[in-house]
């Protein structure tokens, strides 16, 4: 049986996993709600599976995934999500991401996910599957505009559209609040976007905002 460490910013999804996965015989080892902690307890525990969310509250999963690239951990990830989004299929296993499915899966699916991969082979659920098949087809709606922002733009942006102040967002993440007003006006440039409207507006259209946070 694998050891599993879980990534979820919400603790009731957690214990969720910790049940479905304990009761299968996998162990639990730890869990995080966002990157900066698990990072050095990946490093620290060294589990087998890091199971883990795209949306960490504030901060991406992607990032999590790229700095995991980065570093060689030799933990394999698995991406559990509610985004059905091609270009996150895609993103995920670009960097580095053993699995992908969505947290509408029945438990079976995920305990298959698990088994695969602990095996050594990657998984997709068929949703991902058909998403990530739509991307290298062209069929998936264009959003390539995204792919321009480096993963600290994109956290910017987030944090942008839900209104937080320079300031916030800079103590957030251990920046000047200079420094992320040239983050903030490089992506706006980047995306054709001239005010904080069209920001929030964009991040609600590329499913990186709920409408209701507007």
């Amino acid at each position: 049986m694998s050891r599993i460490y879980l990534i979820d910013d919400h603790a009731i999804v957690r214990d969720g996993l910790r049940l479905v996965l304990g009761a299968a015989g996998h162990e639990i080892v730890g869990e995080a709600a966002g990157p900066t902690p698990a990072l050095a307890e990946l490093a620290r525990l060294q589990p087998d599976i890091a199971l883990l969310d795209l949306r960490l509250g504030q901060r991406s999963g992607l990032e999590l995934l790229a700095e995991l690239q980065r570093r060689q951990l030799a933990v394999r990830a698995i991406v559990l999500t509610m985004s059905d989004q091609p270009r996150h299929v895609a993103e995920a296993m670009r960097h580095g991401a053993w699995g992908y499915l969505l947290k509408g899966s029945p438990s079976t699916e995920l305990l298959q996910a698990v088994d695969a991969v602990a095996a050594g082979r990657r998984y997709l659920s068929p949703q991902a599957a058909e998403f990530a098949a739509s991307v290298l087809t062209g069929d998936a709606p264009a959003s390539d505009s995204l792919d321009a922002l480096s993963p600290r733009e994109q956290q910017v942006l987030v944090m942008v559209a839900r209104g937080a102040s320079s300031a916030t967002i800079g103590e957030a993440l251990h920046l000047s609040p200079k420094t992320v007003d040239t983050y903030r006006s490089r992506l706006m440039a980047k995306l054709g976007l001239t005010d904080i409207a069209a920001v929030v507006r964009w991040a609600i259209r590329e499913r990186l905002l709920d409408a209701a946070e507007d």
